[in-house]
């Protein structure tokens, strides 16, 4: 006969059920009680689900309304080949593009966005013509300057990219170059350069790079920001000349904020590390502004 766990409460009829049956199982020894089995161990199955819930809860953290704080993530990305130092460049650029827009500081993705406001669809004017005038006003000119910010950091890459080689780009939003809410870094220093006659098509790497970094997923769990600052950080040879981007010969990577890790590489010999010990970080003198309509 099956075991009634201990310490269990019956109610008054659920008692008489049972003597009741244990009257019938003495006069007929051979006669089983399924129902009472499968209360056990349903029972059994419960209380094995009320420890798992109980060993869930000690683990939870001590104090609730902390903030979420996503784990930093490494997203590798290997090209089937070389690639060019102009192709570097682009990856720099779209990735900037990329985060700002989706950390929402920019309402609509930079091509877009650029194309909104200097050429309006019929669509749209007929939208800005409802908005009060005094706020499609200011709204148009801080997208204005946003766009116009931005142009410039990307054409200031461009020269950077240009002078020297440039190993690690660091993106980096709200707070201030060391103590930044987030941090978005763009390894490159496993990338061996090549010219451009030699190299894949930075369009396909392009695809590559951009379907890795939705693979890994690496917005999903991060807070809807405010509006911040970014700030671009990138290492080139002492010695390149840039007078652009400002030198920081003491600067140190933070350590802390969330962190996005893109490591890019072709399989091919990479420069020895020794080779980037006459490599400063240099910073943009712009701090790029979001914009929300």
């Amino acid at each position: 006969m099956a075991r009634v766990p201990l310490g269990l409460a019956l109610s008054p009829r659920l008692e008489l059920t049972l003597a009741f049956r244990f009257l019938i199982f003495l006069s007929c020894p051979s006669f089983h009680l399924p129902d009472l089995e499968w209360y056990e161990k349903s029972e059994e199955t419960h209380a094995s689900q009320i420890e798992l819930l109980e060993t869930s809860s000690t683990q939870e953290p001590l104090n609730p309304s902390e903030p979420f704080c996503p784990r930093d993530c490494i997203v590798p990305v290997v090209f089937p080949g070389p690639v060019s130092q102009e192709g570097c460049c682009q990856f720099t650029c779209e990735l900037l593009k990329h985060i700002m827009y989706q950390r929402q500081q920019l309402p609509l993705p930079y091509e877009q966005l650029k194309n909104f406001y200097r050429k309006p669809s019929p669509q749209v004017e007929e939208m800005l013509k409802k908005k009060p005038r005094a706020t499609t006003e200011v709204s148009s000119r801080k997208c204005q300057q946003a766009v116009a910010e931005l142009e410039s950091v990307l054409s200031h890459l461009e020269d950077f990219f240009a002078r020297t080689l440039v190993p690690r780009v660091l993106i980096l939003l709200g707070g201030n170059s060391l103590s930044p809410k987030e941090f978005y870094e763009l390894d490159l220093s496993l990338l061996a350069p090549y010219s451009v006659d030699q190299s894949l098509s930075t369009a396909a790497c392009l695809r590559r790079l951009f379907r890795a970094i939705f693979m890994a997923d690496a917005f999903s769990e991060l807070q809807a920001p405010p509006l911040m600052g970014t700030i671009i950080m990138a290492q080139g040879h002492r010695d390149c000349g840039e007078d652009w981007f400002q030198p920081k010969l003491n600067y140190r990577v933070p350590s802390r904020g969330h962190k996005l890790t893109v490591t890019l590489s072709c399989g091919r010999p990479s420069i020895r590390t020794t080779a980037w010990e006459d490599y400063i970080w240099f910073q943009a003198p712009v701090t790029l502004k979001g914009f929300r309509e």
